[in-house]
């Protein structure tokens, strides 16, 4: 059977793209997601910047739980198989699964996402989601008037360095070499900060903690001394992984355009280069990387993909 849609992966984007999708008139949109739907965001313990959700009690699950039940009731199919890659066969879309089955689809939204990168340090994934975090805009506000620390000497952490100095009392910035990778602007603005402090040639050695969550971390400067730091929040920024696989042909080649980071080029409408190839979420370039942006970009590319059907009948 043709598939009007594919859908591959099963975050608030692919979710968001199935309900618009079969709501919107479409009979036959599966969505592939090897886990259960959801994303990243099930692994919260608290959701406080989605509006018309403010429940403390819930958890990113219970708040996930309700978009699954809501979005397979218009008629989402879910199938719990690996994509291995997308690829276009003439006017439609070939979606080879795990083992080497495949299925043909006249459109397909890839809504894989990407993953922060883990940094390594000892700690670091017993305290994940109790006082480690890698969202800035997600969590800072739980530091409000606290002292965090930043991981990271990129765009990215001296950018979230400054979102969270205008929240957090103090803001300590730890990057491995004396020299930083961030643009000159956004550097020079951090250091205009006052409340944020820059600690160069260190690196995170241990997070400390217990059953509350992190109580505080280890900092271990070039010259081998260790300094204790008692932050309840540390932020790490050393970089994403985008999850861009299925779009590799057999070379290893992308079918469609990506910048240099893997991230897929598209347009206001989520359209990639490809004619009916579309990507959502945070897989796709400029992606803010926040709960209901994905949400958007999965229902502007489903409302695409029905134009896009439309004017193909």
């Amino acid at each position: 059977m043709m598939l009007d849609c594919a859908i591959i992966g099963g975050g608030p984007a692919g979710l968001t793209a199935g309900l618009y999708a079969t709501r919107g008139g479409l009979r036959n949109v599966t969505l592939f997601e090897m886990g259960l739907p959801g994303g990243q965001i099930t692994q919260s313990s608290e959701i406080e910047n989605y509006p018309g959700f403010f429940d403390h009690t819930k958890t990113g699950m219970d708040f996930m739980d309700l978009w699954q039940k809501q979005c397979f009731h218009f008629g989402l199919k879910h199938e719990m198989k690996k994509v291995e890659k997308v690829s276009k066969t003439g006017e439609h879309f070939t979606v080879t699964l795990e083992g080497g089955s495949t299925v043909e689809a006249m459109t397909v939204i890839v809504c894989t996402g990407s993953v922060p990168k883990r940094a390594g340090f000892k700690g670091e994934d017993t305290y994940f989601g109790k006082g480690v975090s890698t969202c800035a805009t997600c969590d800072g506000f739980f530091y409000k008037n606290k002292p965090v620390t930043v991981l990271g000497g990129g765009d990215t952490a001296l950018e979230e360095a400054y979102y969270l100095s205008n929240i957090c009392s103090e803001v300590y910035v730890v990057h491995r070499s004396d020299t930083f990778r961030a643009a000159p602007p956004t550097l020079e603005r951090a250091k205009r900060k006052e409340n944020i402090h820059l600690i160069t040639n260190a690196v995170i050695e241990e997070a400390i903690g217990d059953a509350r969550g992190l109580s505080g971390v280890n900092v271990k400067k070039s010259d081998g001394t260790v300094e204790r730091m008692d932050n309840t929040g540390l932020f790490v920024f050393v970089g994403q992984t985008v999850r861009n696989d299925v779009l590799k042909d057999e070379k290893g080649t992308f079918i469609c355009e990506t910048n240099e980071r893997g991230q897929v080029i598209v347009d206001l409408s989520m359209r990639t280069s490809v004619s009916g190839l579309f990507a959502a979420g945070d897989i796709r370039i400029e992606a803010p990387k926040q709960v209901v942006s994905a949400a958007g970009d999965g229902s502007i590319a489903a409302l695409q993909v029905i134009s896009y059907l439309q004017e193909k009948a």
